[in-house]
């Protein structure tokens, strides 16, 4: 397991085991040691953000300064310096160097000559991607990812719904029932894991029977919408009897090709959130 190596005195500011590391850093930039780190709790946090994906020292490591970046531990202010990552985290110049391509790919930070590692302005980061969701859903802005996550659902899920309704596929309309079935068996038994993974399931397919490859593109979105939240259903769904009738008339819509009632059924499960209440105004029953 990864562990934290705690600097004596005044933290990381030597060269370390890795001086010939690849990326360039400013000459004579302020090598000062990395935010103070609390070992245990910040693995429990990357555990949580994580959920059941396995992750070796390379993904661990992108996981720590992932959260560090978002929560704003890790600003703009100084370069990241490789060997204060190596020497912090006790790992290789190779699990560094991947991890920081991993995480300049999301746009998270950026390497240049003459300049460093930096952090990157938040305008620049993939805010679409799967980690980051998850990374700012359990950091400081918590209540701001997940109200956005909802928004963001509201605005797509409702359209998908009714496309689905128009394709009338009977293993998909099966496979529908199956969850909304089980999620209903699940809340009966206070299994919320249970009803997270139909629930889950429940919403990627109707983006995938939408007939839109790029709505179809955004379930991962959704997924980590769903994955994330403190409750299972992402802030938005709400395990609830209501929540579950909902399911049901969204399953009933689309088998019956009614698109106006699939989506109607969709915006009253999605609503169900105030922090979305207060931005869109409630569907009327029919």
């Amino acid at each position: 397991m990864m562990t934290a190596a705690r600097p004596a005195d005044s933290g990381l500011s030597g060269p370390g085991e890795l001086d010939r590391y690849s990326y360039a850093e400013a000459p004579g930039a302020d090598r000062g040691a990395l935010p103070a780190w609390d070992g245990e709790a910040e693995l429990s946090r990357g555990r949580r953000a994580a959920g059941s994906r396995g992750r070796g020292l390379h993904g661990q490591l992108v996981q720590q300064l992932g959260q560090m970046i978002v929560s704003g531990d890790l600003g703009a202010d100084r370069p990241l310096v490789p060997e204060e990552i190596g020497q912090r985290f006790e790992v290789s110049r190779t699990v560094v160097r991947e991890s920081l391509r991993v995480l300049e790919a999301k746009g998270l930070v950026s390497a240049r000559p003459n300049v460093g590692t930096r952090v990157r302005p938040v305008s620049d980061w993939n805010l679409l991607d799967p980690d980051i969701i998850e990374w700012r859903a359990f950091g400081p802005q918590r209540d701001d990812q997940r109200r956005e996550l909802c928004e963001l659902r509201w605005t797509i899920e409702p359209l998908a719904a009714r496309l689905a309704a128009g394709h009338g596929r009977e293993d998909v309309q099966q496979r529908l029932a199956d969850m909304a079935e089980i999620m209903g068996h699940a809340l009966a038994q206070g299994d919320s894991l249970t009803f997270a993974r139909a629930d889950a399931e429940f919403h990627s397919l109707l983006l995938q029977v939408a007939g839109n490859r790029m709505l179809e593109h955004l379930s991962g979105i959704v997924s980590s919408a769903l994955h994330v939240s403190g409750a299972p259903s992402g802030g938005c769904d709400r395990p609830s009897e209501a929540g579950v009738g909902h399911h049901l008339r969204i399953v009933d819509a689309v088998g019956a090709g009614d698109a106006a009632g699939a989506e109607t059924a969709m915006r009253q499960l999605l609503t169900a959130h105030p922090d979305v209440e207060r931005v869109v105004p409630a569907p009327r029953e029919h």
